[in-house]
């Protein structure tokens, strides 16, 4: 029944999250001011004709004038949807729309999705020819086999733009990527391995005819489907995709071909692969069981007959995941950049060999930090890189712009490699994923996590979803009864006692302990016996810094009502120690283009200029949390010494702190919110600035001015908080503030399930 209401519950979360605030994931957004008469008729009419006529003169222009140049299409007629089937068009809108977003977010490819009620290929393949006016290369997807090989073997023959089937060469190139590396783990070669496939799909003879480029023999792959071996002869259920992998042989289950193979590479369904059968197979096998969600076996099966092979799954869950969002937004990005006219073997063969090389190359920060607690070292648990690699994008785009480039089909070639590489790594923190790696980072430990004001009902959302997304245990401070009946009233399913634990201010067990306990901290502070009891009836915030104090919880979250220097106090008068005492109030505004984040917002009112440079010291460290690099301006009235006011004054001299001691990180000050954010403007003002491009980070003279741009990118600027990160108490607390959103909540509740030991 409990895991009936958590489906229901998540089958609504989910619809909920395609429906409001307004229906779909994308909108329409112009890139140009339309602001006055000058404006609109540059923009259309008479304005326009003029880039109309440069197209009619030379096509090749539309990428200048034009979005086309960075425009894919997502086509699908829904005949072949993830685990759905054949489910139609219209059904198949939100999978075409997720995937545009995921162009967007990844690679800042704009996408349109475009569902098609056409089942004949031919007609279909025709319909996607006719669109190559208006899109820079096309992205077919879930067409069902085997008429998406008809439909794209049209379209490439008759477009002049990249043409790409994700389901096939998607899935092909990171099963390429990561068999190259099993190949270096294992000693083996491609020439010598016999290779068993289930599965004769669109990326199933995909992933098979990019392992025969690798070197793979034709007459070493064994190809098996739900009838069996596909041998020379055989009528059922074939195709000529099929039929290019038939075997001359008298063999027909997979149990009797699998015997000494090497590799066997699942696309099909769960449970298709026994323990039995790789008893069968040679010493350190590569097992790639694919189907999702279920493998076709589960890697803790094939661990027991065989400790030493080497497993890729689907799933995250697992390492060495073949995911095709390693691949795909990135050689879309590669192909436009150069203006591609197809996207080719060589192209996807550079893809293959850039995505193996990063697996090799030495771990970075940003992905150490969001993937902590995992050995992320080449070898048989890491063949690929993880999907939120930063480097992924510059390694592959570039890895496929130079295929493009050196292969003769890149119409727009690149002069520069290293400066457009260089240009992909800065652009890849540009992004509302910037909590991927918080999340991947919170996934990795089980942390208890107290909420001071546990019966608000944004508590109780942000708690259902960390149920049903994270590792975290939530605990609820607040009456059962109330909670219970709040959760009612909201329609949220899980229970107090059952799902979470909670902790009742009116009739806990520990409560003597909790006084007592507070008690002592603060006996000295005017704290009578009769005071700390009654603020342990009474004072939730108390109560979770005491949780925690106490090691019943290892992080706590208050604020959703009431000021935030009251949270405050009493959260120093518990937690605070000698090593740990609050440093300033970090909030990441994530905006349109890319991460801000603003200090000290609430902790120190007036900060002296030893608290701003600590300040500016944690931010530098808790940005970095995030894999970003910190590039902090110091902000104030002045600007470069040009007042002799109060915040320039203080700014200056936070600057000599941070001065006398060696820094890893670049900072510069004391400067304006503009000059800040526009390099341009600031290299006019002051030349010799130690910033470069806009800055990441600003740190305020006063609470008063950091307050109020949070909450103006906030209210006005659509910006969306995380935060305020308490900064300086080992995430031990966080304090949020009475506006907070249950999704803000969510993600403090990723900050703070991260490991304290990572944590500054």
């Amino acid at each position: 029944m409990a895991t009936d209401k958590r489906n229901e519950s998540l089958r609504q979360a989910a619809l909920d999250y395609h429906e409001f605030p307004k229906p779909g994931k994308l909108e329409i957004r112009a890139t140009k001011p339309m602001a006055n008469g000058r404006d609109l008729a540059r923009a259309y009419s008479p304005g326009v004709a003029e880039a109309c006529l440069e197209i009619k003169d030379d096509p090749t222009t539309a990428s200048r004038y034009t979005a086309r140049g960075n425009l894919v299409a997502v086509v699908t007629n829904g005949s072949a949807v993830l685990g759905l089937g054949n489910i139609g068009a219209a059904a198949s809108k939100p999978v075409m729309e997720g995937k545009a977003v995921l162009f967007k977010k990844f690679a800042n490819i704009d996408c349109f999705d475009i569902e098609v009620n056409e089942s004949d290929p031919a007609k279909l393949a025709e319909i996607v020819c006719a669109l190559e006016p208006t899109f820079g290369a096309i992205n077919l997807e879930d067409i069902k086999a085997p008429d998406c090989f008809i439909v794209e073997q049209m379209c490439r023959e008759k477009m002049n733009i990249p043409v790409f089937h994700d389901d096939q060469h998607g899935t092909a190139i990171v099963v390429g990527a990561a068999a190259t590396n099993a190949m270096r783990v294992t000693g083996k070669s491609f020439e010598d391995i016999k290779v068993v496939s289930t599965g004769g799909g669109a990326a199933g003879i995909a992933c098979l005819n990019m392992l025969l480029k690798l070197g793979v023999k034709r007459e070493n792959v064994w190809l098996c489907d739900i009838h069996g071996l596909v041998y020379e002869g055989r009528e059922e259920d074939m195709n000529p995709q099929k039929a290019a992998y038939a075997q001359a042989s008298d063999l027909r289950e997979l149990s009797e071909v699998i015997d000494g193979a090497d590799m066997f590479l699942g696309l099909s369904g769960p449970g298709v692969l026994k323990p039995d059968m790789i008893k069968k197979m040679k010493k350190q096998p590569i097992i790639f069981a694919l189907a999702n969600p279920t493998p076709e076996i589960m890697p803790d099966e094939v661990k027991k007959v065989a400790p030493d092979a080497i497993i890729a799954t689907g799933r995250s869950d697992y390492p060495n995941q073949v995911n095709n969002v390693l691949c795909f937004p990135f050689i879309f990005r590669g192909a436009l950049d150069v203006g591609a006219t197809e996207i080719n073997d060589e192209m996807q063969l550079g893809c293959i060999e850039g995505i193996a090389a990063l697996a090799r190359a030495t771990t970075s920060a940003e992905a150490a930090a969001a993937y902590q607690d995992e050995r992320m070292e080449f070898g048989p648990e890491y063949l690929i890189p993880k999907p939120f690699d930063p480097r992924l994008m510059g390694v592959v785009a570039s890895a496929v712009a130079k295929a493009a480039m050196e292969s003769g089909v890149a119409t727009k070639p690149l002069t520069d490699m290293k400066a457009y590489k260089d240009a992909l790594d800065h652009s890849v923190f540009k992004s509302a994923l910037i909590m991927r790696p918080v999340f991947a980072a919170a996934s990795q430990a089980e942390r208890r996590i107290a909420f001071a004001e546990g019966e608000d009902e944004r508590v109780l959302r942000a708690a259902q979803a960390m149920i049903e997304e994270t590792t975290d245990k939530p605990i609820l401070i607040g009456r059962p009864e109330v909670i219970a009946m709040r959760a009612d009233r909201a329609g949220v399913k899980i229970r107090p006692g059952i799902d979470f634990e909670v902790v009742n201010p009116e009739n806990d067990s520990r409560y003597k302990q909790y006084w007592q306990a507070y008690h002592s901290l603060m006996e000295r502070k005017g704290v009578t016996p009769d005071l700390a009891k009654a603020i342990m009836r009474t004072n939730t915030t108390a109560i979770g810094a005491i949780m925690v104090q106490q090691d019943h919880a290892d992080s706590m979250i208050c604020g959703t009502f009431g000021q935030y220097l009251w949270h405050l106090n009493y959260i120093t008068q518990i937690l605070g120690t000698k090593e740990h005492q609050p440093v300033g109030a970090l909030s990441l505004m994530i905006q349109e283009d890319g991460p801000l984040f603003i200090a000290d917002t609430h902790v120190h009112t007036e900060p002296t200029p030893e608290q701003i440079a600590n300040t500016v010291i944690a931010t530098a460290r808790h940005v970095r949390r995030f894999g970003i690099e910190p590039n902090i301006a110091l902000c104030s009235h002045s600007e470069f010494g040009n007042l002799n006011c109060l915040t320039g004054r203080k700014m200056r001299a936070a600057i000599e702190i941070l001065d006398s001691e060696p820094r890893d990180f670049c900072y510069e000050g004391e400067m304006h919110i503009d000059s800040a954010l526009t390099p341009d403007l600031r290299n006019r003002n002051f030349p010799h600035s130690r910033l470069e491009g806009p800055a990441n980070a600003l740190v305020f003279a006063i609470a008063d001015a950091a307050s109020g741009v949070r909450n103006i990118l906030k209210t006005k600027g659509g910006g969306l908080e995380v935060g305020p990160i308490l900064m300086g108490m080992a995430n031990r607390a966080h304090i949020v503030t009475p506006s907070i959103t249950s999704r803000g909540l969510l993600n403090m509740s990723a900050i703070a399930g991260t490991p304290v030991a990572h944590y500054g």
